[in-house]
């Protein structure tokens, strides 16, 4: 399981289990890797969470605050995607409750 831990001298490192370490220098290099993990992947909030292995609040943290003064740019190409899945989200808990309800009816 993932685990992140702040150190000081605002180092931050990401402990991946198994597969080994990555090392940010900084939080904001995190926010920057972030912020062009969910431009290219188009990635939610939730799922770059769960990659990075730290809490929803904190992806929002970086990718709202923090990265908005590092890199203006990549800032808005990452409030678009957020922006589109904020408006398919809906959509996305309806089609899961759907298969929900489809599979529990399946099991009876």
């Amino acid at each position: 399981m993932m685990q992140h831990k702040f150190l000081p001298s605002n180092i931050c490192i990401t402990d991946i289990g198994k597969e080994g370490m990555i090392v940010h220098d900084t939080v904001e290099d995190r926010a920057v890797e972030l912020g062009e993990y969910i431009v290219t992947n188009k990635a939610t909030v939730r799922a770059a969470a769960k990659v990075f292995g730290i809490s929803k609040s904190t992806v929002h943290m970086d990718v709202a605050s923090r990265l908005s003064r590092i890199s203006p740019s990549l800032y808005h190409e990452v409030r678009e995607v957020l922006d589109v899945n904020k408006a398919q989200r809906h959509i996305r808990g309806g089609l899961a409750t759907r298969e929900k309800y489809k599979t529990a009816q399946q099991e009876k």
